[in-house]
């Protein structure tokens, strides 16, 4: 077990915090495990239900039946809900919004990071998400913050909707970056932060590539 490790990557909607942790992981032969998809998979969950994400009373009848399981298939993460693969239905802006909102509930995260930190004990993860370093991982051996410009990530987000056949108007996309940033460094339950052992990289004016390169060159295994 002594070489089990863990890495945290946190940092706002759009910083490229999945790609790059997609990239760390393959590159360092490791598992890669998304914790936002997590949270978009419960908002689905929600959405499919007519449960409004920020009704407590619903949302914790809803935690009690449904079924979530994460599968991994050739490195490759799958959400599974109530026996249901719903890994291409979670990435939608509706879905965004709705897993802000559900993310939000303190019952809700306690139920996902223990969840969490149970997928990662037992193997070398790279974990992405905005408190894996402060809360769901804090003894990670590394932690890394990725922030870019709101404009940046919106312009981000805009082209991957564009790629997957949902575009959005880009400045309704910059809009929803601005709320999610206040909704996720506001909430009560784990907000966002940089913890004070996190390496930040700011990713606003460099590539994936080279944030990989940055990233990699401070990971001593």
């Amino acid at each position: 077990m002594s070489n089990v490790y863990q890495i945290a990557i946190d940092g706002p909607s759009g910083s490229g915090k999945s790609t790059l942790a997609k990239g760390a992981a393959a590159k360092l032969g490791i598992m890669y495990l998304d914790t936002g998809a997590m949270y978009r998979t419960c908002g689905v969950c929600a959405l499919k239900t007519g449960i409004e994400p920020k009704d407590e009373d619903a949302v914790k009848k809803m935690l009690e039946t449904m079924d979530l399981k994460i599968k991994f298939e050739d490195g490759i993460q799958h959400m599974i809900l109530n026996g249901e693969d719903v890994t291409g239905q979670i990435r939608t802006p509706e879905v965004s919004r709705a897993a802000s909102d559900i993310s939000s509930l303190p019952f809700v995260r306690t139920a996902m990071v223990d969840m969490q930190r149970k997928i990662a004990a037992d193997q070398s993860f790279v974990v992405d998400g905005r408190d894996i370093g402060s809360v769901v991982l804090p003894n990670a051996k590394y932690k890394f913050f990725l922030t870019a410009s709101p404009e940046a990530r919106a312009k981000r987000r805009f082209l991957e909707l564009e790629q997957k056949g949902t575009p959005q108007p880009l400045d309704e996309v910059l809009k929803d970056i601005i709320w999610r940033d206040k909704q996720d460094s506001e909430r009560a339950a784990s907000p966002l932060i940089k913890v004070d052992d996190a390496v930040e990289i700011d990713t606003s004016d460099i590539g994936i590539e080279e944030t990989l390169e940055v990233l990699l060159s401070y990971i001593k295994e």
